[in-house]
Protein backbone atom coordinates (compact mmCIF):
# COMPACT_ATOMS: atom_id res chain seq x y z
CA UNK A 1 0.00 0.00 0.00
CA UNK A 2 1.38 3.40 -0.96
CA UNK A 3 1.18 6.23 1.52
CA UNK A 4 -0.19 9.62 0.61
CA UNK A 5 2.58 12.19 0.18
CA UNK A 6 1.50 14.22 3.21
CA UNK A 7 1.57 11.16 5.47
CA UNK A 8 4.96 10.02 4.12
CA UNK A 9 6.50 13.48 4.66
CA UNK A 10 5.13 13.67 8.20
CA UNK A 11 6.47 10.21 9.07
CA UNK A 12 9.86 10.95 7.47
CA UNK A 13 10.28 14.18 9.43
CA UNK A 14 9.23 12.45 12.66
CA UNK A 15 11.84 9.72 12.07
CA UNK A 16 14.46 12.37 11.38
CA UNK A 17 13.59 14.15 14.64
CA UNK A 18 13.96 10.90 16.59
CA UNK A 19 17.41 10.40 15.01
CA UNK A 20 18.47 13.97 15.87
CA UNK A 21 18.27 15.22 12.29
CA UNK A 22 16.63 18.61 11.78
CA UNK A 23 14.14 18.78 8.92
CA UNK A 24 11.41 21.04 7.60
CA UNK A 25 8.89 21.28 4.79
CA UNK A 26 9.92 24.12 2.47
CA UNK A 27 6.93 23.67 0.19
CA UNK A 28 3.74 21.67 0.53
CA UNK A 29 2.43 19.95 -2.54
CA UNK A 30 -0.63 17.85 -3.29
CA UNK A 31 -1.71 15.99 -0.15
CA UNK A 32 -2.39 12.70 -1.87
CA UNK A 33 0.08 12.23 -4.70
CA UNK A 34 2.45 15.18 -4.99
CA UNK A 35 6.02 14.26 -5.95
CA UNK A 36 8.37 14.55 -2.98
CA UNK A 37 11.88 16.00 -3.35
CA UNK A 38 14.32 15.90 -0.43
CA UNK A 39 17.29 18.24 -0.05
CA UNK A 40 19.93 16.81 2.29
CA UNK A 41 22.12 19.71 3.45
CA UNK A 42 25.49 18.41 4.65
CA UNK A 43 26.23 21.70 6.46
CA UNK A 44 29.53 22.10 4.63
CA UNK A 45 28.21 23.97 1.59
CA UNK A 46 27.27 20.79 -0.27
CA UNK A 47 24.02 18.87 -0.57
CA UNK A 48 22.16 16.02 -2.18
CA UNK A 49 18.86 16.53 -3.98
CA UNK A 50 16.81 13.35 -4.06
CA UNK A 51 13.77 13.08 -6.27
CA UNK A 52 11.43 10.31 -7.35
CA UNK A 53 13.22 7.62 -9.31
CA UNK A 54 12.43 7.47 -13.02
CA UNK A 55 10.26 4.58 -14.06
CA UNK A 56 8.88 2.61 -11.14
CA UNK A 57 8.69 4.98 -8.14
CA UNK A 58 8.25 2.18 -5.59
CA UNK A 59 10.23 -0.98 -4.96
CA UNK A 60 8.78 -4.45 -4.47
CA UNK A 61 8.19 -3.73 -0.76
CA UNK A 62 6.25 -0.54 -1.51
CA UNK A 63 9.04 1.81 -0.37
CA UNK A 64 9.77 4.93 -2.35
CA UNK A 65 12.75 4.79 -4.71
CA UNK A 66 15.01 7.85 -4.91
CA UNK A 67 17.24 9.26 -7.63
CA UNK A 68 20.15 11.56 -6.73
CA UNK A 69 19.67 14.64 -8.92
CA UNK A 70 22.40 16.69 -7.21
CA UNK A 71 25.36 15.17 -5.38
CA UNK A 72 28.35 16.79 -3.65
CA UNK A 73 30.03 19.04 -4.65
CA UNK A 74 26.58 20.30 -5.67
CA UNK A 75 25.25 23.22 -3.64
CA UNK A 76 21.86 24.34 -2.36
CA UNK A 77 21.75 26.86 -5.22
CA UNK A 78 22.13 23.97 -7.72
CA UNK A 79 19.31 22.07 -6.03
CA UNK A 80 17.00 25.09 -5.91
CA UNK A 81 17.64 25.86 -9.60
CA UNK A 82 16.46 22.36 -10.53
CA UNK A 83 13.44 22.62 -8.24
CA UNK A 84 12.48 26.03 -9.65
CA UNK A 85 12.40 24.50 -13.15
CA UNK A 86 10.33 21.55 -11.89
CA UNK A 87 7.81 23.85 -10.22
CA UNK A 88 7.01 25.44 -13.57
CA UNK A 89 5.70 22.08 -14.79
CA UNK A 90 4.51 20.47 -11.54
CA UNK A 91 3.05 22.91 -8.99
CA UNK A 92 2.00 19.96 -6.78
CA UNK A 93 5.47 18.87 -5.70
CA UNK A 94 6.74 18.80 -2.11
CA UNK A 95 10.16 20.14 -1.07
CA UNK A 96 11.59 18.84 2.20
CA UNK A 97 15.00 19.86 3.56
CA UNK A 98 16.96 17.98 6.21
CA UNK A 99 20.39 18.54 7.72
CA UNK A 100 22.57 15.44 7.86
CA UNK A 101 26.35 15.75 7.92
CA UNK A 102 27.00 12.03 7.50
CA UNK A 103 24.48 10.59 5.06
CA UNK A 104 21.12 10.79 3.32
CA UNK A 105 18.86 10.91 6.39
CA UNK A 106 18.12 7.21 6.06
CA UNK A 107 17.13 7.34 2.37
CA UNK A 108 18.78 5.22 -0.30
CA UNK A 109 19.34 6.72 -3.74
CA UNK A 110 19.92 4.90 -7.01
CA UNK A 111 22.67 6.19 -9.26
Amino acid sequence: MRLKSAIWVSAFLRRCTVEGIYGAVLRKGAEEAGAVHVIVDHLDGTCHLLGPAPGESYDELGDRRWFAEVTPPGTLADAMAILDRRLRFDPDLWIVEVEDRKGLAGLTAIA
